[in-house]
Order: C-alpha cells, then sequence, then structure tokens
C-alpha cells in the first residue's frame, strides 16, 4: 500500500508539472475568441461569428484541464500557499465564466459583458501565475535602477566586520540573491526555504541540507560545488551563480558550525577567509566572472577519453557557458596535485581556457605543464608555492587575460616576466611579495590591466587568532 502511494504521488505530480504547458491554451485561445467575438459585431467581420463558438468551446476545455494540472502542481508543496491560493481561485473563475461565455454564445444570447470580465480574469490570473514563478516584482523589473551590464555590484558595506553577525550580515545576503528565487517565500523547490534559520535547518524534501561543522555532508555546499551541467547543481545554470568569494564565505560559516547568532569575531579566521572578510567592508564587489574572455570562434568537443580520465582523477570539467565547448577546469576537490594530473589537461588544451589550480601543492617545476595550454586566458593560482623562479614559465600564454596570484611568494621583480602577455586584463596580487612602492611600475608595465593589491583596511582586534578558547575553561 505504501508503495503504490508514493507511485500514485509520483504520477499526481508528473500530470501536474504540465500545467506551464497547458496554461498558455486557454489564455490564448480564450484573448482570440474575445477578439472575434468583438471582431463579429461589425458587419464587414461578421463571418467570425462561427469561429467565436469553436474558440471558445477549446478554451474552456483547456482552462479545466489547466486548473486540473495546477491542482496537481500545487500539491508539490514547492509554492507559497497564499501565492498559489489566489492563482487558484482566479483560474478557477476563469474556468467557469468560460463556461458561461460558451453556453449564452450556443444559446446566441448577448454575452460582450461577460467577455470582457473573462479577459479581466486571464489579465489577472496570468500576472499572479507569473509572480510566482518570476517572483512578485517581475513586471516591473525592468524599470528598476539595476543594471545588468555593470561590472561591479552595489552592496551596503559593513563598518566593522569583527562586530558583524555572521549570518545575518555575511550569509543572509548571499542566500538573499542567489537562493531565494526557488527557496524564499514565494516558492520553495524541493518543499526546501532557505529565508528563515529554522526552515534552513528542517531541511525539504530530501533531508537536512545543512549539517553545522560538516561540509562534506551538507548539501547546501555539495549542489554549489556539482558541474553546472549537472541537474542537481544549485543554484540552476540559468540563474546567476555564486561567485568564489560568496562560496568561499558559506563554506567557512558551515565548517565553522553554521551558527545563526554569532559575530564574525567569534569564529576562527583562517588566512585564506581573512580578506574575503576584509573586502566586505568595501562598497562594490568586484565579479570574477565579467571578462570577455571566451573566444567568439567555435572549437570541436573535446575526446571524451580525455574527458572520462580526467573526472576520475576528481577534476571538475564544466562548459564556461551554455552551448560552447571551451571548459573549465578546476583542481579543488584534487589531493596531492602531481605533474601528471596537470598532463591530464594536454588532450584538451584547445578547449580548456579556464584554470583554477588555488589552494592546492602546485609547485614551480610543475608550470612547464600549465605552458602548453596554449588557450587559456583565465589561470588562479592563489594560495599556492610558485615563486619567481617558476612564474617566468607562463609567458607563452599570450592569450591569458585574468591571474590570480593571491597569497603567493611572487615578486614584482618575478612578474615582470610576465610583460610580454599583452592580453592581461586583471591581475590580483594581495599578499604577495611585492612592496607597495612597486605598484606603479607594475601598472605601467601592465597599462592595460587591473591590478588588484588588496588595500583592504580593518583593525583587526587583538584576540582574533585561529584558536578559540571558551572563556568559562581555565
Amino acid at each position: 500500500m505504501i508503495i503504490s502511494s508514493v507511485i500514485l504521488e509520483n504520477i499526481t505530480e508528473f500530470i501536474g508539472r504540465f500545467h506551464p504547458v497547458l496554461v498558455h491554451l486557454p489564455i490564448g485561445v480564450l484573448l482570440v475568441a474575445a477578439l472575434f467575438q468583438w471582431l463579429s459585431s461589425k458587419e464587414k467581420y461578421q463571418s467570425l461569428s462561427i469561429a467565436v463558438s469553436i474558440a471558445l468551446f477549446w478554451g474552456m476545455i483547456s482552462a479545466i484541464l489547466s486548473c486540473i494540472s495546477g491542482y496537481l502542481l500545487s500539491n508539490s508543496g514547492d509554492y507559497d500557499g497564499d501565492l498559489i491560493s489566489n492563482h487558484q481561485w482566479f483560474g478557477i473563475a476563469v474556468a467557469n465564466i468560460s463556461i458561461l461565455a460558451y453556453g449564452l454564445n450556443r444559446r446566441k444570447k448577448d454575452n460582450i459583458w461577460v467577455t470582457g470580465l473573462m479577459v479581466l480574469l486571464i489579465i489577472i490570473t496570468g500576472h499572479l501565475g507569473g509572480s510566482i514563478t518570476h517572483g512578485s516584482d517581475y513586471l516591473f523589473k525592468a524599470f528598476s535602477n539595476s543594471d545588468s551590464n555593470a561590472i561591479t555590484t552595489k552592496r551596503i558595506p559593513i563598518p566593522d566586520i569583527n562586530e558583524a553577525l555572521v549570518y545575518n550580515d555575511v550569509i543572509r545576503p548571499i542566500l538573499t540573491a542567489k537562493c531565494y528565487k526557488c527557496h524564499g517565500p514565494d516558492k520553495q523547490k524541493g518543499k526546501l526555504r532557505l529565508d528563515m534559520p529554522d526552515l534552513i535547518l528542517k531541511g525539504g524534501k530530501g533531508g537536512l541540507v545543512l549539517v553545522g561543522g560538516k561540509v562534506d555532508e551538507s548539501e547546501l555546499i555539495k549542489r554549489i560545488l556539482l558541474a553546472k551541467d549537472s541537474d542537481d547543481h544549485m543554484p540552476p545554470l540559468e540563474q546567476p551563480q555564486l561567485t568564489k568569494s560568496e562560496l568561499d564565505l558559506l563554506h567557512w560559516w558551515v565548517s565553522s558550525g553554521a551558527d545563526f547568532n554569532k559575530k564574525v569575531n567569534a569564529l576562527v579566521q583562517t588566512d585564506k577567509i581573512k580578506p574575503v572578510l576584509l573586502a566586505l567592508q568595501s562598497e562594490e564587489v568586484k565579479e570574477e566572472l565579467k571578462l570577455s574572455d571566451v573566444p567568439a570562434e567555435s572549437v570541436e568537443i573535446a575526446d571524451a577519453g580525455a574527458i572520462k580520465q580526467l573526472q576520475e582523477r576528481g577534476i571538475a570539467l564544466t562548459a564556461v557557458a551554455q552551448n560552447s565547448n571551451y571548459l573549465f577546469a578546476n583542481f579543488v576537490a584534487v589531493e596531492g596535485l602531481t605533474e601528471k594530473d596537470l598532463q591530464l589537461l594536454d588532450p584538451i588544451r584547445k578547449q580548456l581556457i579556464w584554470l583554477k589550480l588555488g589552494d592546492s601543492n602546485l609547485k614551480d617545476q610543475m608550470l612547464g605543464s600549465i605552458s602548453a595550454l596554449s588557450s587559456l586566458t583565465r589561470l588562479s593560482l592563489e594560495r599556492t608555492a610558485i615563486t619567481d623562479q617558476g612564474i617566468g614559465q607562463l609567458k607563452n600564454l599570450e592569450k591569458l587575460q585574468y591571474l590570480n596570484l593571491l597569497g603567493t611568494k611572487v615578486s614584482a621583480k618575478g612578474l615582470e616576466q610576465l610583460k610580454s602577455l599583452k592580453e592581461l586584463r586583471q591581475i590580483f596580487l594581495f599578499q604577495t611579495s611585492i612592496k607597495p612602492e612597486e605598484a606603479e611600475q607594475l601598472k605601467k608595465i601592465f597599462p592595460k590591466a587591473m591590478i588588484d593589491f588588496g588595500g583592504y583596511k580593518l583593525q583587526f582586534l587583538e584576540s582574533d587568532t585561529t584558536e578559540l578558547k571558551d572563556p568559562k575553561l581555565k
């Protein structure tokens, strides 16, 4: 009985998911019927009166089917109850008035006021449906002041990051921007809401999504790290993706226990997360993915065997854009990086344009394998052991536009070895061996590049260490 009940639930939900397809039929057909009826009142278009009856009939049938499928879909629990209720009752009203309009038309009675009311109800029902799927502000979003093409995203800076509440001031804005559209008060895919602490801890249809202190067991993080073309990747591919800084902050919060009440200065601040926290004081957050570094020319699909070898090693491979064969390789999950691992990239060197090796045990002698990847436009080497002795091997990467050397031992003299790279547009040098007085000289060497030296100012408390002690313990 339990199994049959589950099967029945799955079947009804499957039928319900046809609602977005069916719902457009009554909208189009009934509006055409109303138009034809209005036109047929004029002598010139009286021949359309026959089509009115046909359009009203099929519009009525499709409206009834839309109500049934909509009701089944509403039982999935993926949407806010209040929004669903309003949309549902207006949809039922449309179905009923379409029946009335058809009946009056068949009896040759005047029903112009009925079709007028029907059009009004269709508009209201459609708007409520759009609010469910796209958000309550979708209609007037085009008139907002936001600039979708801006390179920087404005936000309210945090004056003192140490005194900020981790969840409310740091984590919640990320969830609001990237998760609420599907898991907020208006819509709850998978019966999951992420807009309130108790609902986050409750989880969704698939169980818990957050396990404090255990990143590997927290679906919230695991889904974000999945390949972008995976059906389970979050946010969905068509939605704005999390930046590296946002992912780092979420990872840090979960690994620190996922507390909803503590301040930033109550959690361990690693060398990796400190500069990310510091950046929250700035009014603008630089977006890493705004470079025009995807080649316009097409490239053939990468060898399937080579892709399989890389994935078996734990290297994440994703397409840099929809319908593109160009690839992004991320070594974030690879432990014990070796030169042999880097050599696995050689068969896909034509397709590989973005490469992330940050926080790995990359060494100078391994950079020779990277220098052969001539199609690279973006390279992330942050917090690795590379030095001036190895950095010069990258001078063959003539298409390189983005280079992240944050937290390395590279000096200004070492970076000068790359002066032949004329396409460089962004260079990140925070916490390197480059001295402040050498900044101007580097800007002359790389005049087209935005060189980020950090420069975020924050006075950390003396008590901020990487070890926390309970004050109650003596």
